[in-house]
């Protein structure tokens, strides 16, 4: 059985700006991230079979829980689907030696017109059974509401 979530937020900017967010590695390193962790794009290649890879690192030393390992979560991936200001689907792997946390994860984010803005979707398929869609569901509004911030104040 696929493990999903679904998280949307209402972003105050236009899709074209909400686009831009999405597809330019600067800008993905400092939305990406949910809280007390930091990002690091290692590969971007914003274009339809194009590759990328991601570490999220937490930020306090003491934080145990990473995927790839004890402080970070590294992922890497293939934009699969890039309908400009519509959709983008990427899929990824998480890099772990643990087999509850393999397997790949289909990530779609869809904008959408809505009254004062765009409507935000991300998607997640196929998560692993050692991610608790709880735990990705928070992480997700977490970086949902850092790409608020960053596109509106942009």
């Amino acid at each position: 059985m696929s493990r999903s979530t679904r998280v949307s937020l209402l972003v105050r900017a236009p899709r074209a700006a909400v686009w831009r967010a999405l597809v330019d590695a600067d800008a993905v390193a400092r939305w990406r991230v949910p809280d007390g962790m930091s990002c690091e794009v290692h590969e971007f290649d914003a274009r339809e079979g194009g590759r990328f890879r991601i570490s999220l690192t937490y930020s306090d030393p003491a934080a145990v829980g990473g995927k790839t390992d004890a402080h970070t979560d590294t992922y890497h991936g293939v934009f699969t689907t890039m309908r400009a200001g519509d959709t983008l689907v990427e899929t990824l792997e998480f890099e772990s030696d643990d087999p509850g946390n393999r397997g790949t994860l289909v990530q779609t984010t869809t904008l959408t017109d809505a009254p004062g803005g765009t409507e935000v979707t991300i998607a997640h398929d196929g998560l692993p059974e050692a991610v608790a869609p709880a735990d990705n569901e928070a992480g997700t509004r977490m970086a949902l509401a850092n790409l608020a911030a960053f596109v509106e104040g942009s």
